[in-house]
């Protein structure tokens, strides 16, 4: 990316620590973005060459295309994920002095793709840290008939089970949601290049896609500087460990070469 300046979200941070998302309008231009999509295309089809139809896939293979570290194939993408202005964002929100890289994906939900279920990101992640924080970033105008996500405002700070995306996390976060009075909140339409923050453990949700167009997402995970792995709690976990934290064991410092510090910028 080129333009490598900060972003005052100053009075985000309160609403994110309550809320546990926010939402960053026009955090990357146009002009980024539009230079920016072939090279997450191409480097998508190099994860995925020859995806399944869509009908032959069960409910997480519906709900999307999912590549993950993207930035190991492509120097632009690299230099987005990599870019300071998006980490001091996510520094800033979870109020921690360095924040780590976890991993990329880029999610492309097709033309009748379904839902993404209700469910917590950090369900995936083996860390010692609830310091964590995934920018959700689309790269073409996202109507409000596909919408962005639905978050369940402060469930970050709730004491619940944790969700896995999967059929049953559906029924059984809606049930948890209306017992306890969460309140919902959605974006809504975004243009490409807003970005919405939420926290490890937000319950979040998306709608499915009846337009016909792609809905080409690019999202990056970081971490406070400082977190340790942790011995995997489930199978999920254990994949993570070994290829997200690839050559760190539990107990270790979680700042392996695919985890560089990306905030502070110089590394300092």
């Amino acid at each position: 990316m080129s333009r490598q300046g900060t972003v005052d979200v100053g009075h985000l941070v309160a609403g994110f620590g309550m809320d546990g998302h926010a939402c960053v309008p026009g955090l990357a231009t146009p002009e980024e973005v539009a230079a920016l999509r072939p090279h997450v295309a191409a480097a998508a089809r190099q994860r995925n060459p020859e995806p399944p139809p869509l009908e032959s896939r069960d409910t997480y293979g519906k709900a999307f295309l999912q590549s993950m570290n993207v930035w190991r194939l492509d120097e632009a993408v690299r230099s987005f994920v990599w870019s300071p202005r998006f980490a001091a964002v996510a520094a800033a929100l979870l109020e921690v002095d360095g924040v780590r890289l976890y991993h990329d994906q880029a999610l492309f939900k097709e033309p009748g793709g379904g839902p993404t279920p209700w469910h917590q990101d950090q369900v995936y992640w083996p860390l010692d840290t609830d310091r964590t924080i995934t920018m959700w970033m689309p790269l073409v105008d996202v109507p409000d008939e596909v919408g962005s996500m639905t978050f369940a405002s402060g469930s970050h700070r709730q004491d619940v089970a944790t969700f896995d995306i999967s059929d049953g996390s559906e029924d059984a976060v809606s049930a948890l949601v209306a017992e306890r009075g969460l309140q919902l909140h959605t974006y809504g339409a975004l243009r490409a290049g807003d970005a919405t923050f939420h926290a490890g453990w937000t319950l979040h949700r998306a709608g499915p896609n009846p337009t016909s167009d792609v809905r080409e997402v690019m999202t990056v995970i970081w971490y406070a500087d400082g977190a340790r792995a942790t011995a995997p709690a489930n199978r999920y976990q254990e994949a993570d460990l070994r290829l997200w934290l690839k050559g760190t064991e539990p107990g270790e410092l979680a700042a392996g070469p695919r985890n560089p510090l990306l905030w502070p910028a110089d590394g300092a």
